[in-house]
């Protein structure tokens, strides 16, 4: 009898959960047997970050549990922290306890990306990225901290320094966080009565001259007025210079002070592919194939932002590291390892661009699909239907379908949860303030 293939799964992002999901749906039992390995035990779609900050859809709906959907595969939690492509093993070392090697026959690499950072002063004490469900919320958690201080403060450079929002980087990421939290701002101030919106200060800085290029000239030229024409300052041709101590100092010469300081200036690979043994490109991908094996191994796979991934429509250039590609990716990937455990031909991936469709908050959206322009409610909705219609799982569907229809008669929760990350102070409180107890005879 044949031992099952064994497949190892680095990443539980888009590319590595859609491929083991695809895959143990068409392997036979006991034709493979499959490990995920990631860091957290659950997959967040980004693409919903935005709303999530903004209270729109509960936090817990933007993320599925791998185990949940997983059902016929292995999840282990922790740091892939080695790879050997030679010896086809990978160390992985558990949030506790020792490290463990794993061997395998055929390897998917799909770390994805983390945030692509710049030695700016005060940057890495001061900011806070926009790429996991904890970071949405702790940022919105942030704003609504920041609100509560504004009222409560009578000193009036704590209170605009309170009141200012800086936001990093005018991709995707930056351009909707940012018009979503300024939406949800303005809406709870009805809440505040000493704040009125146009006391805060939001501010975008974009390092290149133009904003969403994703949907092109002209409807990024269209955002930009969208959103000066809602009182927030658009800085294009412009860097950070310096975020210390709250004290920023923007390229232009223009210094303020700021609470809150937003990076979504891109991304860059995950470091594990330094340390993985595999070929990188001149900016730290791995270099794949058509087929989306990796060049010189053959039995391992790659996708998604970590990949230098051949755009056959494109001949030349290489495909865009978005969702849209990698969930695609993804599906193709997993039928080329079915592919090879089969003795059967590898098929190349392709895939046209079908065009890019953004939130700037409720109502509103711009979008360009197949060369059609739109903005305003009829973008936003595209926006919400695609997106709901390439979430995962029935379940989470539903859920942020419901979130979506409460939303339309009820107003948002303004609640601030920040204590939940330091759980432990009150009790502790408790024990410091509890007076001993005097012994009598």
């Amino acid at each position: 009898m044949t031992a099952p293939v064994r497949i190892l799964i680095v990443g539980g992002g888009y590319v590595g959960m859609y491929a083991a999901l695809r895959l143990q749906r068409r392997l036979r039992r006991g034709e493979a047997r499959i490990t995920v390995m990631n860091i957290d035990s659950y997959m967040t779609y980004q693409p919903f970050l935005p709303e999530a900050a903004a209270g729109s859809v509960e936090a817990r709906h933007v993320v599925v549990a791998l185990r949940q959907v997983l059902n016929k595969c292995m999840i282990l939690n922790g740091w892939v922290v080695g790879i050997d492509p030679v010896a086809r093993t990978v160390d992985l070392c558990p949030h506790e306890g020792p490290t463990c090697t794993l061997e395998y026959d055929i390897l998917i690499f799909a770390p994805g990306s983390i945030s692509r950072t710049l030695p700016i002063p005060g940057l890495a004490a001061r900011g806070i990225g926009f790429k996991s469900v904890e970071e949405a919320i702790h940022l919105r958690d942030h704003v609504l901290a920041q609100l509560d201080l504004a009222v409560s403060t009578s000193d009036q450079a704590v209170r605009a320094k309170a009141l200012t929002f800086v936001f990093v980087g005018a991709g995707y990421a930056g351009v909707e966080a940012l018009a979503e939290l300024e939406d949800m701002a303005r809406d709870v101030c009805r809440y505040y009565p000493t704040v009125d919106p146009g006391d805060m200060r939001w501010v975008l800085v974009e390092a290149t001259d133009r904003i969403l290029p994703e949907v092109g000239p002209e409807m990024g030229r269209w955002t930009l007025a969208q959103l000066r024409g809602r009182g927030i300052d658009v800085r294009i041709n412009t860097g950070l210079k310096s975020a210390e101590d709250g004290h920023i100092v923007l390229g232009d010469g223009t210094a303020f002070e700021a609470d809150t300081l937003v990076w979504t200036a891109g991304v860059k690979p995950n470091p594990l592919v330094y340390t993985s043994g595999l070929p990188l490109d001149a900016k730290s991908r791995v270099k794949a194939t058509a087929e989306l094996a990796v060049e010189g191994f053959p039995n391992v796979f790659t996708a998604g932002d970590c990949a230098a991934v051949p755009d056959l429509t494109k001949p030349g250039e290489l495909c865009a590291p978005n969702a849209q590609n990698a969930v695609r990716q993804a599906r193709r990937l997993a039928d080329n390892v079915v592919a090879t455990i089969r003795s059967g031909r590898r098929r190349p991936y392709r895939h046209a661009y079908v065009g890019s469709v953004a939130t700037l908050g409720l109502y509103q959206g711009v979008a360009q699909v197949y060369g059609y322009k739109f903005r305003g409610l009829p973008a936003w909705l595209m926006h919400r239907t695609y997106h709901l219609s390439r979430m995962p799982t029935v379940n989470k569907k539903v859920r942020v379908l419901t979130d979506w229809t409460l939303g339309l008669f009820f107003r948002r929760e303004i609640v601030s949860l920040g204590a939940i990350k330091h759980p432990r102070q009150e009790f502790e409180l408790a024990i410091r303030t509890t007076p001993p107890v005097s012994s009598s005879r």
